[in-house]
């Protein structure tokens, strides 16, 4: 069965963007959590806000593979409607770590916008 082109080149367009948005949520995370602590909910709202779709099935992995590389920490706040929230905290080797991703973030924007903007 053949694909008619328009189609493929759809397809490849969508699995293009996202992988660009894959690319740089961990940025965007880290970048939300670097204002203070936050709930899961609110990154969601936040990603979802500035159109970076995510599934609580993708953030937790990301949250938690953040963790383990010792960029984020965690605590448990009381809430007054339920169960105790885990709210997310960038430790000194995440600030560290997303100073060097801005760097490298600057530098794509440049480079990127040096390419795009000549006819």
């Amino acid at each position: 069965m053949c694909i008619p082109l328009s189609k493929q080149i759809a397809m490849n367009v969508e699995n293009t963007e996202v992988q660009m948005r894959k690319g740089i949520l961990e940025f965007c995370v880290l970048h939300i959590i670097s204002r203070g602590e936050v709930y899961t909910s609110d990154l969601i709202e936040e990603l979802t806000s500035a159109r970076i779709a995510v599934v609580e099935g993708t953030l937790y992995p990301l949250l938690n593979r953040l963790r383990k590389a010792e960029l984020l920490d965690y605590k448990w706040i009381e809430s007054a409607s339920g169960p105790p929230r885990k709210y997310y905290l960038l430790t000194e080797k995440g600030r560290s770590f997303l100073e060097s991703l801005n760097k490298t973030w600057n530098d794509l924007l440049s480079s990127t916008n040096t390419i795009i903007s000549k006819k």
